[in-house]
């Protein structure tokens, strides 16, 4: 199911649709569609941003996609969402939980000493 992730720049709150990574060794920015999971050493990046994104003088910049589009949730998101709730409003069977065994063995005064199982 896809994330809600939010651009990675500054004071932008609009939805990611691209992942950008950096490949040092090769001077290279690598900029591809919106990874699955959140990568710390990568940035998730709107439309916008992915669009106007620049490298430093002498790196390269690797557009996997021409086109990053915004994109809803599939119907296949929809149904596991779906399912989801159904699973978690099912009532489910508690097991009765018994009741401890305990027996007193002294007493001194108001103090009681209590033994339960496995002592």
């Amino acid at each position: 199911m896809r994330s809600g992730r939010q651009c990675s720049r500054s004071a932008c709150g609009r939805p990611a649709v691209a992942t950008l990574t950096y490949v040092y060794s090769d001077s290279t920015a690598v900029l591809g569609p919106l990874a699955h999971l959140a990568e710390p050493h990568s940035y998730d990046l709107c439309s916008e941003h992915a669009e106007r994104l620049t490298a430093p003088r002498g790196w390269e910049v690797v557009r996997v996609t021409p086109e990053f589009v915004p994109t809803g949730p599939t119907p296949d998101d929809l149904l596991a969402l779906a399912d989801a709730v159904r699973e978690a409003g099912r009532p489910r069977a508690v097991a009765p939980v018994p009741e401890p065994v305990v027996a007193e063995v002294a007493r001194r005064g108001h103090l009681r000493v209590l033994r339960g199982e496995g002592l």
